[in-house]
């Protein structure tokens, strides 16, 4: 079973959700919280495998309460729910860890089948839509001079790995891209997470778009590719 919580001031928001999750066979909701500190404490009573965190809250917010679950010893994947793919607090949440975000009005299998995706390590985010929150970012060379800061100690084999990241590739995908072994990729990204100081492939990804890696993004989304095999 994948086990969820569900983190949203709205509780017609929470029940939808429990109600659209409860009916696959493999999810439980195993709690609701109603702003960001019940949902820090739920995450902590409960060590789901996965939690969907609204950003916009009264008290702590989901950005707030994110930043927190992240610093936990073995944090689960957060996903943010926004209602629009343009809000700003989603690139915060992606730079605090969230590994990726979800339309409120995401079509219920939709929302059941990437909620698998997440659960399984991937990240719930199009390329495009990364490039596109970056483009949009106020911080522009800034960001960018200290993104590529953060590469220096990278090889240039590793910074390929990391463009692949960028374009929303697979282990599978990097591996076949760059003529290399799975393992071998798999070692790489490990490897770099811990060279470039990232928590999830989510953020290496965002710190390649920042240091200018990803030129075209790729057109293809986790979302158009859910029969993924897990990895890291």
């Amino acid at each position: 079973m994948i086990r969820v919580v569900v983190v949203d001031d709205e509780p017609m928001v929470c029940a939808h959700l429990r109600v659209i999750l409860g009916g696959a066979g493999d999810i439980e909701v195993v709690a609701e919280a109603h702003d960001g500190a019940e949902g820090v404490e739920a995450v902590v009573r409960h060590r789901p495998d996965l939690v969907l965190m609204d950003l916009r809250m009264p008290g702590v917010d989901g950005l707030a309460a994110t930043e927190r679950i992240a610093t936990l010893p073995v944090p689960p994947p957060v996903v943010a729910l926004t209602t629009f793919d343009a809000d700003s607090h989603v690139l915060a949440a992606l730079r605090a860890g969230a590994a990726g975000f979800l339309l409120k009005t995401t079509p219920p299998q939709d929302l059941i089948e990437l909620v698998r995706v997440a659960a399984a390590g991937h990240t719930v985010l199009s390329p495009a839509a990364m490039a596109r929150l970056v483009a949009t970012s106020s911080a522009g060379q800034r960001r960018r001079d200290d993104a590529r800061a953060r590469l220096r100690e990278l090889t240039d084999r590793e910074l390929e790995v990391l463009a692949c990241l960028g374009r929303g590739l697979s282990n599978a995908d990097t591996a076949r891209t760059l003529s290399l072994s799975e393992a071998t990729v798999k070692s790489y990204v490990s490897r770099m997470l811990v060279k470039i100081d990232c928590r999830n492939r989510t953020q290496a990804g965002l710190l390649a778009h920042d240091a200018g890696l990803v030129t075209e993004p790729d057109p293809t989304t986790v979302h158009e590719t859910r029969d993924r095999k897990r990895q890291p």
